[in-house]
C-alpha cells in the first residue's frame, strides 16, 4: 500500500488552478537549443521523458530580450517566430498531467560579449560580477529599462499563446532582476536604485507588466511565480535583512508563488555563522501564509521531500534527482521506492534524454554533485552554510 505522503496531495492556487501533487521539477539548464534560440527535437524528447509524474514542471530559462541571452544553447522567447516550437514544448511538458511553467529572464551582466556576438552585456550599473573573467557591463538607460519591462510582458503573452500554464520570473542566481535588487550590481541614484525600497522597483514594475498581460490575454487560470536567491556573499551584497523586506513586499504582489533558490533546502545564513535557523523557515514566517512557497536544494529521497512538507512548505522541488530518475513519483505511488535510482551512469544518458551538451554542462558545473555512478561522490552537508555548485536544484 502506498505511503500517505503529503507531497502526493493536490494543491489548488488562489486563482483556481489545481496541480496534482506538491512535487516540482525546478528550472535546470540543458543548453540544448539551437544557436539562435529555437527549441530542438532533442529538447522535446527530454521534456516528454521527464514530464509524467510531477505536479509542476518549470522549464529551463528563456531569455526575453536579445541583450538578455546568458549562455550558448539557451531557449529564446524574444519573437513570435518562436511560437510554433514553444507550443510543442508546452505540450511535451504537460504530458502526464504536469502543469508547464516557462521560466523567463534577462541575464544582465552574467552574459558576455562572446555570447552576445560582440555586443557588451548590460546591467543596472557598470560593475563587473565577482567571478573569473567577468566583463564590465554597460549601465542601462531609462528607455532601455522600460523596453526590457515590455519584453517581459511580451514574453508572457507568448507563453500564454503557446499553451503554458504559467511563467516564472527568474529573480535569482545573480541575473538581471536580482542585479537591480543587489547593492553590489546596482549603484544607481535614480528611481531604479538607492535604498532597499528603490532597488525593488525594477522587479515590481516587471511583475506589474506581467500581471496586466495575464489579465488581458489569459482565458483561464495562469500562474505567475517569482524565484529569488536569499543572499549574496559579495560586499556590498544582498543580506537576509534586505531579502525579508523584499519578500514582505512580494507577498502582496499579484504573483501565485515564491520559489526560493538554494543548493541545500535547510541552508542557514551564508554571512552570519551564529544564525542557525534555516533560511526557508525565516521566509515562511515572513510570508505568513500570503503566498505558497517552493523550496529546493539537494532533495533526493521521499523522506527528504516529506520533511519539507512537514515543515509547512507548500511545494518541494527536486532537480538533479529527477534527472537521474524521471519515474520517481510513479515509483513512490506504486510502492516501489526500492527501485528508485540515486546515481547516474553515462550509459543511461540516451534513455534519460540528456544530450551531450547538457551532460557537458552538468559535469563541468556540478561535477560530483550529480552522483555519477563510477566517480567519487560529494558530501551535500558541506553546503549547509555556503553556496553550492547546484544552486536551485
Amino acid at each position: 500500500m502506498t505511503t500517505a505522503y503529503k507531497f502526493l496531495e493536490p494543491y489548488t492556487f488562489k486563482n483556481g488552478m489545481t496541480v496534482k501533487n506538491r512535487v516540482v521539477i525546478p528550472p535546470m539548464t540543458e543548453a540544448s537549443s539551437f544557436e539562435e534560440g529555437s527549441i530542438t527535437t532533442d529538447e522535446l524528447r527530454y521534456f516528454r521523458i521527464h514530464s509524467g509524474g510531477v505536479g509542476m514542471f518549470i522549464s529551463p530559462v528563456a531569455n526575453v530580450s536579445e541583450s538578455g541571452k546568458g549562455f550558448e544553447g539557451q531557449l529564446s522567447i524574444t519573437d513570435d517566430r518562436f511560437l510554433p516550437g514553444l507550443t510543442k514544448m508546452a505540450s511535451a511538458m504537460k504530458q502526464g498531467g504536469a502543469k508547464a511553467i516557462l521560466q523567463i529572464f534577462h541575464a544582465g551582466r552574467m552574459s558576455n560579449s562572446k555570447v552576445l556576438r560582440g555586443t557588451q552585456a548590460v546591467s543596472a550599473s557598470a560593475v563587473a560580477a565577482e567571478r573569473p573573467n567577468a566583463e564590465t557591463p554597460r549601465e542601462l538607460t531609462n528607455p532601455e529599462i522600460e523596453q526590457i519591462i515590455d519584453d517581459f510582458g511580451e514574453a508572457t503573452r507568448r507563453a500564454i499563446q503557446a499553451g503554458f500554464d504559467g511563467i516564472e520570473l527568474h529573480g535569482a542566481n545573480t541575473y538581471l532582476l536580482q542585479q537591480f535588487f543587489s547593492p553590489h550590481s546596482n549603484r544607481r541614484t535614480d528611481k531604479w536604485g538607492g535604498n532597499v525600497q528603490k532597488r525593488m522597483t525594477f522587479a515590481l514594475e516587471v511583475i506589474k507588466r506581467v500581471h496586466s498581460v495575464v489579465t488581458q490575454y489569459a482565458k483561464e487560470p495562469f500562474i505567475v511565480g517569482y524565484r529569488i536567491s536569499p543572499e549574496e556573499i559579495e560586499t556590498p551584497g544582498i543580506r537576509l535583512a534586505d531579502t525579508m523586506q523584499f519578500i514582505d513586499v512580494l507577498a502582496d504582489q499579484p504573483i501565485d508563488y515564491l520559489h526560493i533558490s538554494m543548493g541545500y533546502v535547510w541552508r542557514t545564513s551564508l554571512n552570519d555563522e551564529t544564525d542557525t535557523e534555516p533560511i526557508i523557515l525565516k521566509i515562511k514566517r515572513q510570508i505568513h501564509n500570503r503566498l505558497p512557497l517552493i523550496s529546493v536544494g539537494s532533495v533526493e529521497q521521499p523522506a527528504d521531500a516529506e520533511k519539507v512538507l512537514d515543515a509547512g512548505i507548500d511545494f518541494v522541488a527536486i532537480g538533479r534527482e529527477l534527472l537521474r530518475e524521471p519515474n520517481w513519483i510513479q515509483k513512490v505511488e506504486s510502492n516501489d521506492e526500492e527501485s528508485i535510482r540515486y546515481t547516474i551512469s553515462i550509459q543511461d544518458l540516451d534513455e534519460l534524454g540528456i544530450t551531450p551538451a547538457m551532460w557537458n554542462f552538468l559535469t563541468v558545473r556540478l561535477k560530483s554533485a550529480m552522483h555519477i555512478s563510477n566517480q567519487p561522490d560529494y558530501d551535500k552537508g558541506q553546503f549547509d552554510h555556503r553556496l553550492a555548485p547546484h544552486e536551485g536544484a
